[in-house]
């Protein structure tokens, strides 16, 4: 792999990494207001902050790291409580966040330097911000700028007076194997301060014929002068810091902290006294009994050399309290424990995912395939092999379906934000409810979900939720509730909108329908089939239009989109007391068990989830619509006359009951050839009009058999039914 391949992979990283963690900081700020002990929270945001900065330097993205870190500068000041958690506060951090995801995104893009309008935006951004910070009754705390302005910073151990930092840095020798560019780490450093002086170390190089090019020979002493804290100084250093070895000493630092460090710099100790005296660090009388102490250190009255080095990073005495070692000892073990926990997971790429799966889909034909001819040798053997054979590819099939299995609650998260910025917008006071969150379904339909449910939300608080002066008139409480639901049921996954609304107005959407001609006057509707005229292409009852309804656009596109993932959706409401906007959708989009049946020479597949039972087909009278399924009416549809299948009756039926939500109803087949591993394959643009059809799949044999879309059926069925009554009275 080349240098430019590595740079791009680890870029990709970076980017998928604080994408991860811009959610987490939405997450952390949008639940800070109602957060009875928000200490951990603010934490989190913070870490959030500090690890994309840290990671921006690393990469050179210099924007990132300007902008971010007046950001991680209010952020430390709320974690210390010098700023008050507030709406407010919120209400600029937010977003802040949004432009610290608009550069992550240009990052992704291949934008590497930021655009006039990001700067022109980032620069307003901070002018909020400083007005916090200015006004949090410290002293004025100074934003980084370009051209690397003095920045105090506050990262938890508290500011230093600006004063010199002595570092000496040795970085381990895979660094740069591990994606690590030593330089990026210098520029790091100068966002917290001035380099005044940096000495390259290469002592470690060898001869040229035994050099490893991907091995790190170099080595810095650096002197940074700098307000910020020796915690933040340390972190810059928080990736490479178990590989390498780095030394920070404070300014006005003890002696015997230089004489440590002197000790293992190299041989060259004239040209880093030099430095040490021109930087200001020491005074070369400072430096003379540096070197004095050194050889009294090195040579003891016996001759023998004694003390050794302090430590990989030296600290103050006055710091070496237990508090302040107990802290650093537990930071460690966290650290520790995340890496440990990281090493039990990786990243896969989902077009690697998506392979792997349409691998495992033609291996289920394949093995469709040989299953089916076995059975024709009855070669018992061979029978008992290819059995084997199927029960591994299933469990191959449910082990690499459950890898795309994710919880809805991460879709569910995301409308955290939007319930918060549309309630502004509209001047409600709406809270968002979540349940249902750990239910687990296939991620390509959580990908596609999301517009769908964005639209509902809206419309739930734009036309169900009123405002409060109406909602106290109706005895409700001024805050409206919206909420979110999940669960799963019969092979399906449920999703659930509601809100303790108004309800949808029966009268004034049928009046409404009469009106555009949609629904003949006079016409016997039930309530469910009123409420679903608010799917009609430009339906719409509001009175006003508004930046979020109104228009008769979006519902429309709400079930084609859930349509088109083999779903259906359906409304209950009540005048006055709220509704409830229900989707139901297949777990996976990719596999499913299926009930294979056969009418005259076609095949049809019927997703096992949705089959009750089978059972033979009793005599029937001419013209019958209905059969009689131990006292219960169930209707029924003639698979041979809806397909226009060619070929004679046979002389026994056999009828596949089946069901989706709390409709029933039977199929009439020819035969049941049994249940059958189905690769669903989409039907091509030119049959995605057909009725009753969910896609295809490839038998064993090559033959091609068509997937039967259960809610599409049933929906016909109760149509169907609805007029005969109203013809007949």
């Amino acid at each position: 792999m080349s240098f430019e391949d590595e740079m791009k992979a680890a870029l990709d990283t970076f980017v998928v990494e604080s994408r991860e963690l811009l959610q987490d900081m939405e997450d952390g700020l949008l639940g800070l207001e109602h957060d009875p002990n928000p200490a951990d929270s603010i934490g989190a945001i913070f870490r959030a902050a500090h690890t994309i900065k840290g990671s921006s330097g690393l990469f050179g993205l210099d924007h990132i790291v300007h902008f971010t870190h007046v950001v991680e500068s209010v952020l430390d000041m709320v974690r210390n409580e010098e700023i008050p958690v507030s709406a407010e506060i919120i209400a600029v951090l937010l977003p802040c966040r949004d432009h610290i995801s608009t550069l992550v995104d240009g990052i992704a893009a291949g934008i590497l330097q930021e655009t006039p309008e990001q700067h022109a935006l980032g620069e307003a951004l901070h002018v909020q911000l400083r007005s916090f910070l200015n006004g949090a009754g410290q002293s004025q705390v100074q934003v980084v700028s370009q051209e690397n302005e003095q920045t105090p910073h506050t990262s938890g151990g508290g500011a230093m007076d600006s004063g010199n930092w002595y570092l000496s840095l040795r970085f381990g020798a895979d660094c740069l194997r591990n994606g690590m560019d030593p330089l990026s780490f210098i520029r790091y450093l100068s966002t917290l301060g001035d380099v005044v002086n940096l000495l390259t170390v290469t002592d470690a190089i060898p001869e040229i014929e035994k050099m490893d090019a991907e091995t790190c020979y170099l080595g810095f002493e650096v002197v940074l002068k700098s307000s910020a804290s020796k915690e933040a100084i340390e972190n810059v250093f928080e990736f490479v810091r178990e590989e390498s070895t780095i030394r920070i000493v404070p300014p006005n630092s003890k002696i015997d902290e230089y004489i440590d460090i002197i000790n293992n710099l190299p041989d060259d100790t004239e040209l880093i006294g030099e430095i040490l005296i021109k930087s200001g660090v020491l005074t070369k009388h400072e430096l003379d009994e540096c070197l004095r102490l050194q050889a009294q250190r090195h040579k003891g009255a016996d001759g023998k050399a004694s003390e050794a080095p302090i430590g990989e990073i030296l600290v103050k005495q006055e710091m070496l309290q237990q508090p302040i070692l107990n802290a650093a000892l537990n930071k460690q073990q966290q650290v520790k424990d995340t890496k440990a926990r990281e090493k039990q997971n990786i990243r896969v790429d989902a077009e690697r995912l998506d392979k792997l799966i349409d691998l495992v889909g033609e291996l289920v034909i394949a093995g469709a395939g040989a299953n089916l001819r076995a059975n024709k040798t009855n070669d018992v053997a061979l029978l008992e092999a290819t059995g084997e054979v199927m029960r591994l590819v299933e469990e191959v099939r449910d082990s690499a379906l459950q890898l795309r299995m994710v919880p809805i609650g991460t879709t569910f998260s995301r409308f955290q934000r939007v319930v918060r910025d549309v309630s502004i917008e509209l001047g409600k006071d709406i809270a968002l409810e979540i349940s249902g969150g750990d239910t687990e379904v296939d991620k390509s339909v959580v990908d596609k979900i999301g517009d769908p449910l964005m639209h509902l939300v809206r419309n739930s608080m734009d036309h169900g939720i009123e405002v409060a002066a109406l909602r106290a008139a109706r005895g409700k409480p001024a805050q409206g509730t919206l909420r979110l639901n999940a669960y799963h049921e019969s092979g399906s996954i449920v999703i659930e909108v509601s809100d303790d609304g108004g309800g949808l107005n029966r009268d004034k959407i049928l009046a409404k329908a009469i009106e555009r001609g949609l629904v003949m006057s006079g016409a016997n509707l039930s309530d469910k089939d009123i409420y679903a005229l608010i799917f009609e292409a430009g339906f719409s009852t509001a009175d006003q239009v508004s930046n979020l309804s109104g228009r008769g656009v979006g519902m429309d596109v709400v079930k084609r989109n859930v349509t088109s993932l083999r779903g259906t959706i359906e409304i209950d409401s009540e005048m006055g007391v709220g509704a409830t906007m229900r989707i139901r959708m297949p777990l996976t989009l990719a596999i499913i068990d299926g009930f294979l049946v056969g009418v005259g020479d076609s095949s049809f597949v019927i997703p096992l989830d949705n089959v009750i039972e089978c059972l033979e087909l009793p005599r029937l009278e001419v013209g019958d619509e209905y059969m009689d399924l131990r006292g219960e009416v169930l209707p029924f549809i003639r698979l041979r006359q809806l397909y226009d299948v060619p070929g004679t009756v046979p002389r026994r039926e056999n009828v596949v009951v089946v069901g989706y939500g709390e409709h029933r109803a039977g199929l009439i087949v020819d035969c049941l050839l049994g249940e059958f591993q189905t690769v669903i394959k989409p039907l091509g643009k030119l049959f995605q009009h057909l009725q009753g059809i969910g896609g295809s799949t490839i038998l064993g044999s090559g033959e091609v058999a068509l997937i039967l879309s259960v809610s599409s059926m049933l929906s016909q069925v109760t149509r169907k039914s609805k007029q005969n009554y109203l013809q007949n009275g």
